[in-house]
């Protein structure tokens, strides 16, 4: 069995594979004040309650956008699996023919993300991670990462408005029936949501123009996949599983 962890500015995605098969998933908090033996001790208490053996585990893949929580990860496996954990980082097998500029730039969780799309749904795909920051990535049918673009998520554009603002509050992220809203709140759910779905549209729109045509899959993963794609056209698929399901794919790819 293989563990693997996307771990986020927000959140630490995790889960369990046995061969492609997912098992159990879960997810904490991303605290870099916390200790590696307060870790163990949550991903212990979730072993446990999901009915897993943690010495079962053969090997762990992780990817990060939180360099300082890195080693306490690290440390946290090593004293509680037993086992040494592979970062995902520039340099490692991906079976992707990565076109930026400069790799080593490039987020390991979205170079994950390609390389599920790449192989569950192949290309020429667009995807979007809809996480503290939104992410997309296009994958064409060639097998290449070609780039992408990178905006702020929902929660962001909300606690920006509140905090950068003395009299607008935070909002719940609930879209209104209308887009004239008629009280203060409904303005800025209005404002942040629809204006919100209409960026993704037309970035969106943009990339499958530059693509060279409309026969582009889209797929969608994090945790505002679903208010976008219930209120637009523009996704064809959720995949709640894509960022770790990559993870599993690197990790079997990287072998010896």
């Amino acid at each position: 069995m293989i563990f693997v962890m996307d771990i986020g500015n927000t959140n630490i995605k995790a889960a369990v594979f046995d061969g492609d098969r997912l098992l159990r998933r879960w997810r904490c908090a991303t605290d870099t004040s916390m200790t590696s033996d307060q870790y163990g001790i949550i991903m212990s208490d979730l072993f446990r309650y999901n009915e897993l053996r943690m010495e079962d585990i053969e090997g762990i893949m992780f990817s990060s956008v939180v360099p300082t929580i890195n080693y306490t990860i690290e440390h946290m496996c090593r004293d509680y699996f037993g086992k040494e954990p592979r970062l995902l980082v520039p340099g490692m097998k991906t079976g992707l023919n990565i076109k930026y500029e400069n790799p080593r730039e490039l987020g390991s969780d979205r170079i994950a993300n390609a390389v599920a799309v790449s192989t569950l749904y192949g290309g020429p795909s667009i995807f979007i991670d809809f996480g503290t920051a939104t992410t997309y990535g296009v994958v064409s049918a060639r097998n290449e990462f070609l780039g992408g673009a990178i905006g702020a998520g929902l929660r962001m554009m909300n606690a920006a408005l509140s905090t950068g603002t003395a009299k607008l509050p935070s909002i719940e992220l609930v879209l209104p029936p209308r887009v004239i809203g008629k009280t203060t709140v409904s303005n800025i759910q209005s404002g942040i949501i629809y204006g919100y779905i209409g960026s993704v549209e037309k970035i969106v729109e943009g990339m499958k123009r530059e693509l060279g045509g409309d026969s582009v899959k889209v797929i969608a993963t994090g945790g505002m996949a679903h208010l976008v794609k219930s209120n637009s056209e523009v996704i064809d698929e959720i995949n709640p599983d894509l960022t770790l399901t990559g993870l599993r794919i690197i990790y079997e790819k990287n072998q010896i």
